[in-house]
């Protein structure tokens, strides 16, 4: 086999993380090819806005508006999808990879919704999909959970995925500051969107864990097949109520499977972490996840998970296992499902097999017999109550109750807490949180 003196590559996209790559290999050129034994050239580049100023300037020979001329360019051997969105996004991608072309993307929701369709496109015309910046930016989980530990079956995979919503729960939680304080704060710092639903909503970890599900379990597990629960919801007295019982709160992505049942389950929600926990420590915009493996235990994953500069460098790490696909011959492993688990008719678990302990925040009359009300609820639905915390309220005659429980199940929690809602003695809906007493 001939072996190329250089790599061709089309830009689609060139928003924040395009002119990173952009940067970053104009910069790194002389000594990426000595490294990988491969020129790396940006030939086209396709933009929205040609005339639109840019942090970087290129030559306008190499500017198109047209996403698709470059997927099916045949001089084009890599094609980096930095589009966003699942339209264009999945039209330039799909045909790149009827031509045979190495895609490299770093959008999850297009992997979450379509990646079933895109694996089977590369496998059919022999093409490669690499997706290392789709999910915790620079941290390189996709490669540690595909190669670095493919002697590993995963019972247990969590961690924070989203750097918007952990840089306003380490504010929320180090300042006393509100919720809505800290979101304004994030969108003038440019940690979060004009429209900031999808982070703190949980949405955008929910792509990212279904991502993490199929390359862990090979299964596709959807957003509406979870439980996915944001943070717009707490308050600073949350995150003081969970210090005082020795936890912190963070936005996880939790993926477990029981082996013995054949059963997964993904879930996004608010998380009591112990504070001796490393992952209960990582603040700001960073990331973390823990994996454990039956084989090796639990390893730990920490980095910038957005940005320009670490979403660019796992972009880039992809461009090098291009180059050795296309100059080598190796890693065709990385875009197919050899390796991976077989599904084995898995399930997802049903919600009372489910089990940890939980955080409960009621607003409640300030009047006798309203505690005992609530424990009679909880008694009924066979959850028990561990601690109970009452603090005043800033409504007006109410009080604010904090109840932990012992472990119980989704199914009977959720019973109970429809069951409290319609108690005349609680004035708002109440808050659950999951408390997740994690071995790392």
């Amino acid at each position: 086999m001939s072996i190329p003196a250089g790599i061709h590559i089309g830009l689609c996209g060139l928003g924040t993380v395009g002119q990173g790559v952009w940067k970053h290999l104009d910069k790194a050129r002389s000594e990426l090819t000595a490294r990988l034994g491969l020129r790396l050239e940006i030939t086209r580049v396709a933009v929205r806005d040609p005339k639109r100023k840019r942090s970087v300037r290129i030559p306008a020979g190499k500017l198109t508006t047209d996403a698709l001329a470059i997927a099916a360019d045949p001089d084009i051997q890599v094609v980096c999808e930095l589009i966003g969105g699942t339209g264009l996004a999945r039209k330039v991608t799909m045909t790149a990879l009827a031509h045979g072309k190495i895609v490299i993307s770093a959008n999850k929701a297009l992997i979450c919704e379509h990646g079933a369709e895109i694996f089977a496109a590369a496998r059919a015309h022999g093409g490669h999909f690499l997706f290392e910046a789709s999910v915790a930016g620079g941290i390189p989980i996709i490669k540690a959970l595909r190669e670095g530990l493919v002697a590993n079956r995963f019972p247990l995979i969590y961690g924070i995925l989203n750097g918007t919503c952990n840089y306003i729960l380490s504010q929320m939680a180090s300042r006393g500051a509100s919720y809505a304080q800290v979101l304004a704060e994030a969108k003038q710092l440019g940690y979060a969107e004009a429209d900031e639903a999808l982070d703190v909503e949980g949405w955008d970890t929910a792509h990212k864990a279904s991502v993490l599900a199929w390359l862990a379990h090979g299964i596709w597990v959807r957003p509406d097949e979870m439980i996915v629960e944001g943070i717009d919801r707490l308050t600073p007295a949350d995150l003081q109520n969970a210090a005082t019982l020795g936890y912190g709160i963070k936005l996880l992505a939790v993926i477990t499977r029981d082996f013995s049942k054949n059963e997964i389950c993904v879930r996004v929600h608010p998380t009591l972490l112990p504070h001796r926990s490393v992952v209960a420590n990582v603040n700001g915009v960073f990331n973390a996840i823990a994996v454990t493996g039956d084989v090796v235990g639990t390893t730990l994953y920490i980095g910038r998970g957005a940005g320009q500069d670490a979403t660019a460098s796992a972009v880039i790490s992809d461009i090098g296992d291009a180059c050795a696909l296309i100059g080598h011959g190796r890693g065709a492993h990385l875009t197919n499902e050899s390796g991976l688990p077989a599904v084995n008719g898995c399930r997802i678990a049903p919600p009372e097999r489910i089990r940890c302990r939980y955080y409960v925040r009621l607003t409640v009359k300030d009047e006798p017999g309203v505690l005992a009300r609530v424990a009679s609820v909880m008694a009924r639905q066979r959850v028990s109550i561990a601690t109970v915390i009452q603090n005043p309220s800033e409504r007006a005659g109410a009080a604010s109750l904090v109840l932990t429980t012992h472990e119980s199940d989704e199914r009977s929690m959720q019973r109970a807490l429809k069951k409290l809602g319609s108690l005349g003695s609680v004035l708002e809906e109440p808050l659950l949180l999951r408390i997740g007493d994690f071995s790392e």
